[in-house]
């Protein structure tokens, strides 16, 4: 085989430790040589931006991926994210908005290659970086060549190779890239786990490139790169680092350019300016270089999915993941849609599709929210899951993905004994006897006094997950009570618990105590009217730490300190008529729900990135 075929067949240049490829095998689409990216011999650059399926809803695919398209895009890149497909083991679902095939062949209808990031970790600002609950829950060492861990990957590529497989470039789809892993430079160092993923992915029958993704130290790169991938980069400004780090006649590629980021509770918006931005995607392509927008469209944390960070304390990720894009939430049009357009439009050989219209929305509109539940009921019409036990469980034992437990107990104490939570991850509401004592947090508040002459009553702790860790060496860390509850010194022995169901509470309200007044802790629901299905922005003002439900799907999280204010509501959930909100808050339910025709991120702050 000749140099020049070889580097075809394998994207570069072969080398001892590259995979075996089956002779007579397709070959790649892409390939590399000299620095630079080609495609059937003719110089090519891939001009992407991100969208991930999980993060918009499936009637809205077509709507993003032709605006993506009009923007200037010839690729779109998406993770793929385990934990969105097998939320039980062994259960792993491609159907309705988990049918990332359909999203990959509606890109290739449009036009536009696909370049694809599949699992097992992709960060992603998603909850646990994509790894399921239940394999983090009981492996040692994730992203590892542990055998348990690969065991379960192994079984989930079993899965979802062969369906990514036929959708190759090489067998008329457009899927022309495969990322192996996500940034792993920056998280380990077992070459012999990214030769495993590697090998897999060409024993499924992934020809098309393959890539490594990190960030712009030599460190990352030398602990992240493996042989037979092409090393690509992750920067908002680091065109010249990434550059000089570049390894041998690989080509230049950003496959994460940050042109914005993403939002954290308790801090501000970040935005990234569309001259800042272009500036950086035109110093790259004047380098020859091509680029992946992170994120062209950012979508939206739906449920309960948002990720956190942990840079010293926990920092749980809003629901929206808008990013700042040139591509708003709902498919707004903005600023850096049209600096994107202006920079791409050069390297296409035919005119770009037109400016799509903006999106239509619902008008302004107000509803009161009608308390029907206090928060005690809420908790006891779950069921008690298993039996009792002497220390409290994790979520991950009572199998809970995330969202809310109920920890249950009956203590004896003196008068100022201080009831103490070790290990508490990540929010507790404390009620004794149904009465509320106030909140626990993970990196503040960790014990309360409890009150009056009391020498025995009902403690509840009513837990929230708010965010499983996405990066770094905390990533697949549990959820709930991880260690015990004590008073003074003592243990306290003997809980229950109740896993409180992700979907809308329904109530017998003639059998609930109606809550006295707004400010509250407990459920609510409201009615809207509304003349046709359009996207909408929701505020509930007034209100403390609450979920949310349209129509029985649950939007998100909304919480008193932002910087997020609004919800968004897309379309495809709403209803001509009347629809149905539900708020469940757990610290203190608002008066009203309002229909707002644009949203709020709350205060700005200037993003630059590395």
């Amino acid at each position: 085989m000749s140099d020049l075929l070889a580097r075809a067949v394998d994207g570069r240049s072969p080398g001892a430790d590259a995979p075996e490829r089956t002779v007579g095998a397709p070959a790649s689409a892409l390939s590399w040589r000299d620095g630079a990216l080609f495609r059937g011999g003719v110089p090519h650059r891939i001009l992407s931006g991100a969208i991930h399926y999980f993060r918009v809803h499936p009637d809205q695919w077509e709507d993003r991926l032709r605006r993506l398209a009009a923007m200037g895009a010839n690729t779109v890149d998406t993770y793929v994210a385990w934990n969105f497909h097998e939320r039980v083991e062994g259960e792993r679902r491609f159907d309705g908005w988990r049918d990332v095939e359909r999203f990959i062949a509606l890109a290739g209808e449009i036009g536009l290659d696909v370049f694809v990031r599949p699992s097992p970790y992709i960060c992603a600002e998603w909850s646990n970086g994509g790894i399921p609950f239940w394999l983090s829950g009981r492996v040692a060492a994730l992203r590892s060549s542990d055998p348990d861990f690969l065991e379960a990957v192994d079984a989930w590529y079993d899965e979802l190779m062969p369906r990514l497989a036929p959708l190759q470039a090489a067998h008329g789809g457009p899927i022309v890239a495969v990322q192996i892993e996500n940034e792993y430079g920056s998280y380990g160092s077992d070459a012999a786990y990214l030769v495993h993923q590697r090998d897999a992915m060409r024993r499924h029958g992934i020809v098309e490139l393959l890539t490594t993704a990190d960030g712009i130290t030599a460190d990352m790169i030398e602990h992240g790169s493996v042989p037979g991938a092409m090393t690509t980069f992750t920067f908002g400004t680091g065109v010249a680092a990434a550059r000089a780090l570049r390894r041998g006649d690989e080509a230049l590629m950003c496959s994460e350019l940050w042109g914005g980021w993403f939002d954290h509770w308790g801090e501000r918006h970040h935005v990234r300016s569309a001259a800042g931005m272009g500036g950086t995607v035109r110093e790259l392509l004047d380098a020859g270089g091509s680029v992946s927008l992170y994120m062209a469209h950012g979508g939206t944390n739906f449920g309960l999915w948002n990720g956190a960070n942990h840079d010293r304390v926990l920092q749980p990720t809003v629901t929206s993941y808008d990013s700042d894009a040139p591509i708003g939430e709902d498919g707004t049009l903005g600023e850096k849609f049209h600096e994107m357009r202006r920079i791409l439009e050069p390297f296409h050989d035919r005119e770009l599709p037109p400016v799509p219209a903006q999106p239509r929305r619902q008008r302004p509109a107000s509803a009161p929210l009608r308390a029907v539940a206090g928060l005690v009921d809420v908790i006891r019409s779950a069921p008690v899951v298993g039996s009792a036990s002497a220390r409290p469980q994790t979520f991950e034992h009572l199998g809970a993905e995330d969202g809310l437990v109920a920890y249950e107990a009956t203590v004896s104490f003196r008068d100022g004994a201080a009831l103490t939570v070790d290990g508490l991850h990540d929010r507790a509401t404390v009620l004794l006897d149904g009465e509320c004592l106030g909140v626990l947090e993970r990196d503040g508040l960790t014990t309360v006094t409890l009150p009056g002459a009391r020498r025995e009553a009902h403690l509840t702790l009513l837990v929230e997950s708010l965010g499983r860790i996405n990066y770094g060496p905390y990533t697949g860390e549990g959820k709930g009570i991880m260690r015990g509850v004590m008073i003074g010194r003592r243990l306290v022995h003997g809980w229950t618990h109740r896993v409180l169901p992700q979907d809308a509470p329904r109530l017998d309200e003639t059998a609930m105590a109606a809550v006295a007044a707004t400010g509250s802790e407990g459920l609510a629901t409201a009615s809207i009217v509304v003349e046709e299905a359009l996207d909408a922005w929701l505020a509930f003002p007034g209100g403390t730490k609450g979920m949310v439900w349209l129509n029985g799907f649950l939007l998100g999280r909304y919480w008193e300190i932002g910087p997020q204010e609004t919800l968004y509501a897309p379309a495809p959930l709403w209803r001509a008529g009347e629809n149905e909100i539900v708020v469940l808050d757990t610290a203190g339910l608002g008066g009203a729900v309002e229909i707002r025709e644009q949203p709020s991120f709350g205060p700005r702050e200037e993003f630059i990135g590395s």
